[in-house]
């Protein structure tokens, strides 16, 4: 797979969040994807529970402004280091980051992304 291909689509996602687009996030995965965020969790069907995904993001949060710090593309797979800064509905300042692993498939969709990040370190600053 190009490397372009797969740092496009990695942007797409991130810019998707960003915009708490449910309809333009899913569109990067495939049919059957999964989903591991965090890793830990079980896993989400993409196309099952992606509405529900972005409905929480909209619920807490009035902007999220992601920033891949790093992608490094090996095959089909690239590793993301991320950094998201929020602002709450309760205008909160968060800031948490992580590293993302996609798994692309052939038609340059992402069929599984397994999330390392630490949720509760973000509820602590939506609670501080």
């Amino acid at each position: 797979m190009i490397k372009e291909t797969i740092e496009s689509v990695v942007s797409s996602y991130f810019a998707n969040i960003a915009a708490m687009n449910a309809e333009g996030w899913v569109e990067n995965f495939a049919e059957d994807a999964v989903s591991h965020d965090p890793v830990g969790e079980p896993p989400t069907k993409v196309h099952e529970g992606f509405r529900a995904f972005i409905g929480q993001l909209q619920a807490v949060f009035e902007k999220l402004e992601p920033t891949t710090e790093h992608i490094f593309v090996a095959g089909n797979e690239a590793a993301v280091k991320w950094t998201m800064q929020g602002i709450s509905k309760s205008n909160k300042s968060v800031t948490f980051e992580g590293i993302t692993i996609f798994e692309m498939n052939e038609a340059g969709k992402i069929q599984s992304t397994r999330a390392y990040w630490n949720p509760a370190a973000m509820v602590a600053q939506l609670r501080s």
